[in-house]
């Protein structure tokens, strides 16, 4: 079974409709790493020239190939991905090789 690992880079307030909208389209769960920085297109400074860094969540999606669009369009239009330059970042990365999914593979595979 093929894999593909999406990345998604959401803001705090549409972390839930986007992992609704993922769970919805396919995906099984995922991991959310909480409050990672970084900087976009133009760094945005504030009062004093100090850097502001907002805080977004990175959720990760392990999800079979065949899938995978359609979380990704889905996880696109919940977080209102192209919306505009601030509204984060989705990628989607093949997969070479897992390990300890066999029960999980069985679970899809019953599912069709």
């Amino acid at each position: 079974m093929e894999f593909k690992l999406i990345m998604a880079m959401i803001d705090d307030q549409k972390v839930e409709a986007v992992m609704e909208a993922a769970r919805a389209a396919g995906a099984s769960g995922a991991t959310i790493i909480p409050q990672a920085r970084g900087q976009g297109l133009h760094r945005h400074l504030t009062f004093f020239g100090l850097e502001y860094l907002g805080a977004r969540n990175i959720l990760l999606y392990l999800v079979e190939a065949s899938r995978s669009a359609a979380v990704m369009d889905a996880i696109t239009v919940a977080g209102e991905l192209d919306e505009s330059k601030h509204t984060g970042v989705a990628l989607e990365l093949d997969v070479s090789r897992t390990t300890g999914l066999g029960d999980h593979i069985k679970a899809l595979q019953e599912q069709g």
